[in-house]
């Protein structure tokens, strides 16, 4: 009898005291592994992950957090031969496990870089700008996200045992988020070892990963109002998780990725010879085959103008032609088997309902040519296209979880979309053509119904990343049918995790809560220009005023032939006193910003190192010859980078006139050291 699987929970390995259920080998049908929960103590794992794991990670800032991923990211990548060993048990071809393992590696370096990037080196978000909320500037209000003190629970599909957790795991960590992971029993053995993996590197905080490996038992009834659950599987079991009490009144959170009929449209545009038409057959044949077609992002629908479905349905079958099945281990098989007879058991019931409105067109439901494997103890199933008659129902409401497409026919645009709507919300569309008007049209027809729209056409096609494959800076989830839930698609991941708040306040009371200088908070001004201060001595508030200067005619003139921005308003006195705006000749925007730069930096060496962008730059009064400009620069957020000598600051800069209007305003980002004088590693 094969090794039982383990799970961990409250901080160390469970083993089940019965002999679990077999999981088979995709391929051959040889016993892998046992499976059971019996007897694992799920309170324990949620008070485990909400009293050890969540405030542990909470402890730590955003970019703590994404060193973390980082660190992750690299461990498993130095033990992804050990998975790719093990991957080919679920009928995994060696390009399915470049996308499971790998993926999921690097959706971890993805999300650990965002991280640093997008997310301050704090615990607090601020969402969006300040609003004023009375006349004076006294009151004043600010969004923001904080981290949730609650459990992550992921139920996963089994068609993407290591991406499936750790897409979801990568986010949730970095949201401050301790995560309990429920694989899909058929591979959970190959979840187990990736889990083992990341436990004995030892680089996540005690309690922010724990695994259940098994049925959940009664996992959801330990969840209350903080906590969330992601799901990906069948619209089945969705409706049975919809329908739990803490779900439905208990205030748990539920995200769900289930059932999507997927499609992918042949533009009205496209002819045989077009580049389109041969990308758009192999990207249907690439989703028919990648993982035997055992993905949520899969094309199941293929929907082409009536007088191209024989050409189209031509070129597929030949291309199917040259797609060996078996046993994956050998290098000449390029698709797999699926994850378990009863899986294929499923995909060819779903084919025999979808005949009731299409004729297969290639390929045997039943049968079909191995190239290596056994026929009778592997999960095999050769690729399959269906061809729908019209008016047919079934390609619309039954999805094949396998290699099975069905082709149907529309007469223009509107028809084609309207096909696309009947699957009633999905993941995934895409269309091929190369005509921007069919690109409009198909793609605002599409988007209510979809998560993403992938639009292929000669000139993206050599850096497409395709229509099957989830990408870690875009979103993935999609509406209706397809669950309603939203993952990965950036920092948008990690905010779904957290708590927006509306914070109401003086300005000095949100510049402490958030630790972010806020208008019409307190300064700070001293004796000390703050670009002599290092970033340990620097503080937020701290402000310089500089002395006023005037901008004559003449550094406007010698700016306009310098640049040469001669634009009518800066050099023509007569065409400038016509235009509404000024009246007269104003000095160029980006002279006064010259000129202010002149008025606030301190030239010496010092400890700010260099100016690396201007954010929210915004003109507000013209400055004329003869008036005069000053700055009023605040620092207004402090950033140290990890592993760095130095750190960004934000200053908060406001360029005055004569009479105290200001004329513009905008953030100054520069590099400060750390200390100063310099460490010798700075100097060198």
């Amino acid at each position: 009898m094969s090794a039982l699987l383990e799970s961990y929970a409250a901080g160390r390995w469970f083993r089940a005291a019965d002999e679990g259920q077999p999981l088979s080998d995709a391929a051959t049908g040889e016993e892998v592994a046992r499976v059971s929960s019996v007897g694992l103590d799920v309170a324990a794992m949620v008070r485990h992950a909400r009293d050890t794991g969540g405030p542990a990670l909470r402890s730590l800032t955003f970019h703590e957090r994404a060193a973390l991923l980082k660190a992750l990211a690299k461990h498993l990548s130095a033990g992804k031969e050990e998975l790719y060993a093990l991957s080919v048990r679920t009928g995994a071809t060696s390009r399915d496990t470049m996308i499971d393992v790998d993926g999921g590696i690097g959706t971890l370096f993805s999300y650990a870089s965002k991280g640093v990037r997008e997310l301050p080196n704090d615990t607090v978000v601020l969402d969006g700008a300040l609003e004023r909320l009375g006349k004076g500037g006294t009151f004043v209000g600010q969004h923001l996200y904080t981290s949730r003190p609650g459990v992550a629970v992921q139920i996963n599909a089994f068609n993407f045992p290591v991406w499936g957790m750790l897409e979801k795991l990568a986010p949730a960590l970095l949201a401050g988020l301790p995560t309990i992971v429920k694989p899909a029993s058929q591979t959970a053995y190959l979840t187990e070892l990736a889990v083992r993996q990341i436990i004995a590197s030892g680089l996540l905080p005690e309690g922010a990963l724990q695994l259940v490996a098994g049925g959940a038992g009664g996992l959801l009834d330990e969840l209350t109002v903080q906590d969330s659950v992601a799901f990906t599987g069948s619209a089945h079991t969705a409706g049975i998780l919809r329908r739990h009490p803490n779900v439905l009144d208990g205030g748990v959170r539920l995200g769900v990725e289930a059932d999507s009929l997927n499609c992918s449209i042949l533009g009205p545009d496209v002819r045989p010879d077009d580049p389109e038409f041969a990308l758009f057959v192999k990207g249907v044949v690439t989703e028919m085959t990648v993982k035997a077609g055992q993905k949520c992002t899969a094309i199941r629908r293929v929907l082409v103008p009536g007088a191209m479905a024989g050409e189209v349905l031509d070129a597929l079958a030949a291309a199917l032609t040259d797609v060996t099945v078996g046993d994956p281990r050998n290098p000449d098989v390029r698709m797999g088997a699926l994850a378990s007879l009863g899986q294929r058991d499923e995909v060819r019931k779903a084919v025999e309902a979808l005949t009731a409105s299409a004729e297969v067109v290639f390929g045997d439901p039943e049968g079909g040519v191995l190239l290596d494997g056994d026929a009778e103890r592997g999960a095999f199933m050769t690729p399959l296209v269906l061809r729908a008659r019209p008016g047919a129902a079934e390609p619309h409401d039954v999805e094949p979880f396998g290699p099975v497409a069905t082709v149907l026919a529309y007469d223009g645009v509107e028809e084609a979309v309207a096909l696309a709507a009947r699957g009633r919300g999905s993941l995934v569309a895409s269309v091929a053509t190369h005509d921007p008007g069919v690109a409009r049209s198909v793609v605002l027809g599409l988007a209510p119904w979809h998560g993403r729209v992938l639009v292929l056409d000669r000139d993206d096609a050599r850096e497409s990343t395709g229509h099957g494959s989830p990408l870690p800076v875009l979103v993935h989830g999609g509406p209706g049918r397809a669950g309603g839930g939203e993952e990965l698609g950036g920092v948008r991941g990690v905010l779904h995790h957290m708590q927006r708040t509306a914070v109401q306040a003086s300005p000095d009371q949100l510049t402490a809560i958030t630790d972010r200088w806020t208008t019409g908070a307190a300064r700070a001004e001293s004796g000390v220009h703050p670009f002599r201060k290092s970033l340990a001595e620097l503080r937020v508030g701290d402000t310089i005023r500089s002395a006023a200067r005037t901008v004559s005619l003449a550094d406007i003139e010698h700016f306009a032939e310098f640049t040469g921005d001669t634009f009518y308003a800066h050099t023509d006195a007569a065409a400038a006193a016509r235009n509404p705006l000024f009246g007269g000749i104003v000095a160029h925007g980006y002279l006064v910003v010259s000129l202010a730069a002149g008025l606030f930096v301190d030239p010496a060496p010092g400890p700010v190192l260099a100016n690396f962008g201007v954010d929210g730059l915004r003109f507000l009064t013209p400055v004329k010859a003869g008036d005069s400009i000053d700055v009023t620069l605040t620092v207004k957020q402090i950033t140290p980078r990890g592993g760095a000598d130095y750190g960004e600051v934000r200053w908060d800069a406001v360029v005055g006139n004569q009479d105290g209007v200001p004329v513009a305003t905008y953030d100054v980002l520069t590099l400060v050291a750390k200390s100063w004088p310099s460490t010798p590693a700075q100097e060198a």
